[in-house]
C-alpha cells in the first residue's frame, strides 16, 4: 500500500466540523495559511500600558487646569490691586472731571494727603510743588485706575 495515499473512509467529518466556523474573525487562531498571524497578548501588560497612559493624560489634564488656575489667581490678585489703587485715587484731591482713557499723575503732598493732577512731574520743572510724585495713572471704562509707571511699592497700597 502506498503511504501518500489518503484513505477517505478514515476521515472524521464530524471531527473535520470543528474545524472550521460561519465566523472566521472569532475565532483565536488564523482560519487559513494566508492569515494574519494571531499571537496572544499578556493581559497584565495591556492593562499596565493602558493604566500608564491614563495617568500621563490626567497629569496632563490636570497640569493644564492647575495653569489655567494660577492664571485666574494672577487675574484676581491684579483686579484686586486696581481697586486699591482706585480707592485711593478717589480718596485723593480732584480738582476736575478725569475722563476714561486719559493720563493723569498723583502727587503725594507735604501733609500726607494725595493729589491727583493732569501735570506729568517734568511739566514741573524746578518748581515742584508736591513731596514726592507717586503713580501715572489712565482711568479705564469701569472707572479703575491702571498704573502706568510709578515711584515707589505704590502698588501694594
Amino acid at each position: 500500500m502506498n503511504r501518500n495515499k489518503i484513505d477517505i473512509f478514515q476521515i472524521d467529518l464530524d471531527k473535520e466540523k470543528e474545524k472550521i466556523t460561519d465566523f472566521p474573525g472569532l475565532i483565536e487562531y488564523a482560519h487559513h495559511a494566508g492569515s494574519a498571524i494571531i499571537k496572544p497578548e499578556h493581559k497584565g501588560r495591556i492593562k499596565g500600558n493602558a493604566i500608564a497612559a491614563m495617568y500621563d493624560q490626567t497629569d496632563r489634564q490636570l497640569r493644564q487646569i492647575y495653569e489655567q488656575v494660577q492664571t485666574l489667581i494672577e487675574q484676581a490678585g491684579k483686579l484686586k490691586s486696581r481697586v486699591d489703587v482706585s480707592e485711593r485715587i478717589y480718596q485723593a484731591n480732584i480738582s476736575f472731571q478725569p475722563v476714561i482713557g486719559k493720563v493723569y499723575y498723583l502727587y503725594r503732598k507735604n501733609e500726607g494727603n494725595d493729589i491727583l493732577s493732569m501735570v506729568s512731574p517734568e511739566e514741573w520743572g524746578k518748581s515742584f510743588p508736591y513731596a514726592s510724585f507717586e503713580a501715572k495713572v489712565r482711568l479705564l471704562s469701569d472707572h479703575t485706575w491702571e498704573i502706568i509707571d510709578s515711584a515707589n511699592e505704590f502698588h501694594n497700597c
